[in-house]
């Protein structure tokens, strides 16, 4: 089986790798790997207005590697299904994996100074995929019921051990929506636009 390298080589916010396309003139990276992170969006997807969010944010600039933004979403989505049921919370990852990373591999052993070229040519190739995460941001966020709050933080304590940077847990209390009507005047105005 092969070894990933260690996480704390690819930890450094670098200048972003991402220039992926179909169109081969603007796709300077050729071979994606691919991402290990399923979904993106889980529980009552279609419900909106939960009374409060929990989010968890980054404490530091770095980058985190998509196998480690999969397993926080994995364990802390397990314990939120298994306890509340998929229908009394809404779990949403908020950053994406853009960033390509990139490993010159360096040969040891017998023989090596044959099979590798050192530092010449060592630009690398495609292994991995990254968020580029800067301080504060939002990496999850879940919407849930008010007695669920004690569930989620539990959750959200499972997600942040699975990551390379500390974070810190914020409750938000969300207002209710107000529905907006528009009036008769920019009714009259929209209806003779169109």
């Amino acid at each position: 089986m092969v070894k990933i390298r260690k996480a704390c080589s690819y930890r450094q916010l670098e200048t972003p790798y991402t220039r992926i396309s179909k169109y081969r003139a603007k796709a300077f990276i050729r071979a994606v790997p691919q991402r290990k992170i399923v979904r993106y969006d889980m529980g009552e997807t279609k419900r909106v207005n939960f009374p409060y969010s929990v989010t968890l944010r980054s404490k530091d600039d770095l980058q985190i590697r998509h196998n480690a933004l999969e397993a926080a979403r994995m364990t802390s989505n397990r314990l939120l299904e298994k306890v509340i049921g998929k229908t009394g919370y809404r779990m949403q990852l908020r950053v994406f994996p853009h960033h390509i990373l990139r490993e010159n591999p360096l040969a040891s052993g017998a023989g090596a100074d044959r099979m590798s070229t050192g530092m010449q040519l060592s630009f690398g190739k495609p292994i991995s995929s990254a968020a580029q995460v800067r301080r504060g941001q939002l990496i999850l966020e879940v919407k849930t019921e008010k007695q669920h709050l004690d569930t989620v933080k539990k959750a959200m304590d499972r997600a942040k051990n699975k990551l390379p940077c500390s974070c810190w847990i914020e409750i938000v209390e969300n207002k209710s929506p107000t529905p907006v009507t528009a009036t008769a005047p920019e009714k009259k105005a929209a209806s003779t636009a169109a």
